[in-house]
């Protein structure tokens, strides 16, 4: 279910869980600013979330409250992974939802990194 993403950090989320290793991932990367780790539902034959260590409900409330340094860092991070999955020549997706109409569904700032098939339209006809 959508998210208020005004509402404050909620640590009990799952992602937060899942920084304190309360609940287990498949995690591909780590690093001082972020870790990354396999979807539990893919999407696509590579789809990896990338999230900030810090307590950031949004990409809204990370570009606000987020160090330079934590800025840098995520970014660089979400790079990374998507070279050393050999994403980048042949393409990837990169999405972050926020707040209800985005579909955001966990109070965490996330992003969805997506590849390993042409990925098709961004928003299905309609939309």
């Amino acid at each position: 279910m959508p998210i208020d993403a005004t509402l404050p950090y909620d640590p009990t989320n799952i992602f937060a869980r899942i920084l304190r290793d309360e609940i287990p991932s498949k995690r591909v990367y780590e690093d001082d600013h972020a870790i990354a780790f396999q979807d539990i539902a893919p999407q696509a034959p590579t789809h990896i979330l990338v999230i900030p260590r810090g307590p950031y409900v949004s990409w809204d409330d990370f570009s606000a409250r987020a160090s330079d340094a934590e800025i840098a860092g995520f970014v660089r991070a979400v790079g990374t992974v998507a070279r050393e999955h050999a994403l980048v020549e042949p393409g990837y997706r990169l999405l972050a939802n926020t707040g209800p109409h985005g579909g955001q569904e966990v109070p965490h700032l996330h992003v969805h990194l997506f590849g390993g098939q042409p990925l098709g339209p961004m928003l299905s006809p309609g939309h």
